[in-house]
C-alpha cells in the first residue's frame, strides 16, 4: 500500500512540474486515448467535466463540487477540492448550469439527512480530495475521498453507469443518495426513492431549471445486500422503504465484513422506472470489463482522424479536442426507443436514436461539420431528433436540453445543420419534411421574425440584440434557399435568397460596422462605440460588441467585401480586428468575451469563422497567420487550456479542424477553407476503407505559411476544398515555409 501511494505522489510531482507544453495526462493506456486529458477545460472558463462517458453517451457520471456559480456550470471546477457526490448527467462547457442529477456519495459514517443545507459547507456527507489522488481518462474517472477514506472509480457503458467504491478495512460502508440536491439554475420539484429489495433502489427526480420540465427516472443495483436504510422526505425521516416529496434522500448501509469493495450500476430514463430497468445492463458487476470497453469505444472514435507529429503536447491538445467534440449531443432515447418531450408526450424513435443537448448556436459552426467527417452515421439521427422536437410546436430547435426547448441564444441553427448534411450527401431523414420544418420555422412570428419579415431587418428599438439576430436570420434564410434549390423549389429559392441579404440594411459604410437601425430605415442607434458590451440587455449584439459581430455574413463574404469598398479596405479592417487594443467598454461587459486577440474573441463562437475570411479577399497568408496564432495562444494542455466555454464541442471542434488545415467558414456550403496545418500528416479515415491524407512538408512553429500545394499530385492553388473531394480520398500535400507566399491561392495566380 505504501508503495502504491509513493508512486501516485511521484506521478503527481512530475505532473505539476511539467511545463504546459510537456504536461501529459496521468494515465497508462494505449493508442490515441493515451493523449486525451479530460481535465483540459475544467479550469478557467472552459466549464468541462472530468467524469466518465462514452461517445455521445446517455450518461455522464462525474464528480460534483456542490457550488452554484458560473465556472461550476458542469458541476466541477479544477480550482476546487471538495466533492459532495457523483452525478449521472452533466453539461460539457455550457454557460448555463443544470443537470447534476441523481447524486450518489459513498461515505464511512452515519449522517443525518434531515437538515436543509444552506450551502455546501453544511452538507455533512461532503469530503475533501486532492488532485494528486485523482485521475481521468476516456471512459474512466477516479478520486480518493479523504474525509471518508473511500476510493471512488467510475466508468460507463452507453446507458449504464458503473461505480466502484473501495472502503478502508472494517469501515462503515454506506452510500448517500440525495435527489433534492441542486446547483445553479436547477431546482427539484418532485422526487421519490424506493428501496425495492436488498439489492435494488429506484426512483425519480423531476426538476425545473434551464430545462423547465425535466423528468429523470432511475434504477440502481448494488453488488452487496442493503443491510439497513434511512429514508428522508422534505427534512423528515420516514419509517418506510419508499418516499415521495419535493426533496427526498436516503442513506444505505452494506456489510463491511464481506469485502472492502462495493459496486453499483445505475441506469436512467426520461420515460419511466421500467424503462430505466430495461436500460440497465444485466450480468455481473464487471467494472474492469466495462472500463476496457469504454476505452476501446473511445479509441475507435479517436482514430477517425489520426495525426502525426513529434510534439506530444500537440497530440494531447488534438485528441482531447476530438474527445470533447464527441461527448455531445447525448443519447436520449431508451433502449426501446421511447423518450419524453417537453410537453410530456412519450414518443418512440422509430429506426433512429434520439439525441438531446443540442447547443446549436455554438455547434453548427464546427462541431456538426466535424461530425459529418468522423461520426457521419450519427448525423441523420441527430436531424431526426430535431424533426421530432419540431413536432411539439412546429418550430425547429434552438437549444434543446433533455428535450426541453430553452430558446437560449439567437437564430434557428438547426437549419444549417440539416442543409449541410443534405448537401454533403447524408440521407436517412425525410428531406421534404425537413424542408417543410425549415420553411415553417423561418416564416413564423416568434423571436423577432415578425419584425424581420416586416422591415427586412430587426429594428434596434423593438428587440435587444437586433444586429446579431438579423445577421443570423439572414444566414438561416440563405441555408433554406440552398435546400430549396437542391429540392427544385425555385420560387422559394429566390424568396429566401433575397431575404438572406438582410445584412445589407445594417452595414454602416462610414464606420465599417454592422449597426442597430431604427424602424425608419435611416437612423442608427447612437451613441455608437464598437468596443461597447452590455450583456444580453439593451444591446444590439449577443455576448459581444460590434467588432466581434460585424463579420457574420459567411454566406456572402464577397458581397460583404464589396460593401466595405473592396479587398484593400476589407482586409485592413479585418487585420485591425486582431491588432486593435483589447479594451472592452461598458458597465455590464459580457463574461463570455474571452480569449481576446485585439478585439477578436476566440472564447466565444461568433468570432470563430473570421480569420478564414481573408481567403476571400485575396490574402490567404493572413488567414494562415491568424489561424496558427489562435491555435498557439488559445489552447494548451493545462486545465485552463480552453479560452472560453467549451460549448458542447464547438471550442474543441474549431481546433480539431483548424489544426489539420481545414475550417467550415460557411458550414452549409459543404466546403472547407484552407488554413495552416500544424501536423506533418493528418489522415481522415473515411468509410469503405478510403482515407484522405493532409501532409504538411517542413511544417514547424515558424513554418506556418503555405508555399505550394498538390492534390493527388496535381497542382492545387485554391483556398477551399469541397466535402465531396475529401470523400473521394487521396492526398492533399502542402509545402510550408517561414515567409508567406503571396501568390499561392490568390486570384492573380
Amino acid at each position: 500500500m505504501l508503495k502504491k501511494y509513493t508512486v501516485i505522489i511521484l506521478v503527481f510531482v512530475a505532473f505539476i512540474s511539467c511545463k504546459k507544453e510537456d504536461r501529459k495526462p496521468v494515465q497508462n493506456i494505449s493508442k490515441n486515448t493515451a493523449y486525451v486529458d479530460p481535465f483540459i477545460g475544467t479550469g478557467g472558463h472552459g466549464h468541462t467535466y472530468p467524469g466518465a462517458t462514452v461517445p455521445f453517451g446517455m450518461l455522464q457520471v462525474t464528480p460534483v463540487n456542490g457550488i452554484s456559480a458560473w465556472d461550476w456550470c458542469s458541476g466541477y471546477h479544477y480550482s476546487d477540492s471538495i466533492a459532495v457526490g457523483f452525478s449521472h448527467l452533466a453539461l460539457s462547457g455550457t454557460g448555463i448550469g443544470d443537470l447534476a442529477d441523481i447524486l450518489f456519495m459513498p461515505i464511512n459514517k452515519e449522517v443525518d439527512l434531515s437538515p436543509t443545507p444552506l450551502s455546501r459547507d453544511s452538507l455533512n456527507y461532503k469530503s475533501k480530495y486532492s488532485h494528486k489522488n485523482e485521475k481521468a481518462s476516456p471512459g474512466y474517472y477516479q478520486v480518493f475521498l479523504e474525509d471518508h477514506n473511500v476510493n471512488v472509480e467510475l466508468t460507463t457503458a452507453l446507458r449504464t453507469a458503473y461505480h466502484k467504491y473501495t472502503f478502508a478495512k472494517n469501515d462503515t460502508q454506506s452510500v448517500v443518495i440525495d435527489l433534492g440536491f441542486a446547483i445553479n439554475w436547477d431546482k427539484a420539484v418532485k422526487t421519490s426513492i424506493t428501496v425495492e429489495d436488498e439489492y435494488t433502489i429506484s426512483g425519480y427526480r423531476f426538476s425545473k431549471g434551464w430545462a423547465a420540465n425535466q423528468k429523470v427516472f432511475f434504477v440502481a443495483k448494488f453488488s452487496k445486500p442493503i443491510t439497513q436504510h434511512h429514508v428522508y422526505t422534505d427534512g423528515n425521516r420516514v419509517e418506510t422503504a419508499s418516499s415521495e416529496g419535493i426533496k427526498t434522500s436516503a442513506q444505505l448501509f452494506f456489510d463491511a465484513q464481506d469485502a472492502s469493495e462495493l459496486f453499483a450500476k445505475v441506469a436512467l430514463s426520461s420515460v419511466s422506472i421500467e424503462n430505466a430497468k430495461e436500460n440497465l445492463e444485466t450480468g455481473e458487476f464487471d467494472f474492469d470489463r466495462v472500463k476496457i470497453e469504454a476505452e476501446d469505444t473511445w479509441n475507435e472514435a479517436l482514430t477517425k482522424i489520426e495525426v502525426e507529429t513529434p510534439i506530444d503536447s500537440l497530440k494531447t491538445i488534438f485528441y482531447t479536442a476530438m474527445y470533447h467534440a464527441q461527448v455531445a449531443p447525448v443519447t436520449y432515447s431508451d433502449k426501446n426507443g421511447q423518450f419524453r418531450k417537453e410537453n410530456d408526450e412519450i414518443v418512440t424513435a422509430d429506426g433512429f436514436t434520439a439525441y438531446s443537448t443540442l447547443s446549436l448556436w455554438d455547434t453548427f459552426r464546427a462541431e456538426h461539420p466535424l461530425l459529418t467527417l468522423v461520426a457521419s452515421n450519427k448525423v441523420s439521427d441527430i436531424i431526426n431528433s430535431m424533426l421530432a422536437y419540431y413536432e411539439t410546436k412546429k418550430i425547429l430547435p434552438v437549444w434543446t436540453l433533455y428535450a426541453n426547448e430553452t430558446n437560449t441564444m439567437t437564430g434557428y441553427h438547426s437549419i444549417p445543420v440539416i442543409v449541410e448534411a443534405y448537401l454533403k450527401g447524408i440521407r436517412g431523414f425525410d428531406a421534404e419534411k425537413a424542408y417543410e420544418a425549415m420553411k415553417t420555422t423561418m416564416m413564423q412570428d416568434e423571436r423577432g421574425l415578425n419584425h424581420y419579415k416586416k422591415h427586412g431587418y430587426i429594428p434596434y428599438n423593438l428587440i435587444d440584440e437586433s444586429v446579431t439576430i438579423t445577421l443570423e436570420y439572414a444566414y438561416d434564410d440563405w441555408c433554406v434557399s440552398q435546400m430549396a434549390k437542391a429540392l427544385g423549389k425555385n420560387d422559394d429559392y429566390e424568396f429566401f435568397l433575397k431575404r438572406s441579404k438582410a445584412y445589407q440594411h445594417l452595414f454602416d459604410n462610414k464606420t465599417g460596422f454592422m449597426r442597430g437601425k431604427a424602424e425608419d430605415g435611416k437612423s442608427w442607434n447612437e451613441p455608437f462605440d464598437p468596443k461597447h458590451s452590455n450583456h444580453r440587455e439593451q444591446t444590439d449584439y449577443t455576448e459581444g460588441n460590434a467588432w466581434q459581430h460585424s463579420w457574420f455574413v459567411p454566406h456572402a463574404v464577397d458581397d460583404l467585401i464589396t460593401l466595405h469598398g473592396g479587398n484593400g479596405t476589407f482586409t485592413n479592417r479585418l487585420e485591425q480586428l486582431f491588432t486593435e487594443s483589447s479594451e472592452i467598454t461598458g458597465d455590464n461587459i459580457s463574461a463570455d468575451i474571452t480569449g481576446l486577440i485585439g478585439q477578436y474573441a476566440h472564447g466565444n463562437e461568433p468570432s470563430h469563422h473570421i480569420a478564414y475570411m481573408f481567403n476571400h479577399a485575396n490574402q490567404p497568408w493572413r488567414a494562415q497567420y491568424w489561424a496558427r496564432h489562435i491555435m498557439d495562444t488559445q489552447y494548451n494542455t493545462t486545465p485552463n487550456g480552453l479560452s472560453g466555454n467549451e460549448d458542447c464541442g464547438q471550442m474543441s471542434a474549431w481546433y480539431a479542424l483548424s489544426s489539420i488545415g481545414l475550417y467550415p467558414m460557411n458550414p452549409a456550403s459543404a466546403e472547407y477553407e484552407i488554413g495552416s496545418p500544424i501536423f506533418e500528416k493528418a489522415t481522415i479515415n473515411l468509410s469503405e476503407g478510403k482515407s484522405f491524407v493532409i501532409e504538411a512538408q517542413n511544417v514547424s512553429d515558424k513554418n506556418i505559411y503555405i508555399q505550394s500545394a498538390t492534390l493527388n499530385g496535381t497542382d492545387f492553388n485554391q483556398t477551399s476544398i469541397s466535402h465531396s473531394q475529401i470523400l473521394e480520398g487521396g492526398t492533399l500535400k502542402f509545402v510550408m515555409g517561414s515567409e508567406p507566399n503571396k501568390n499561392w491561392g490568390t486570384a492573380d495566380n
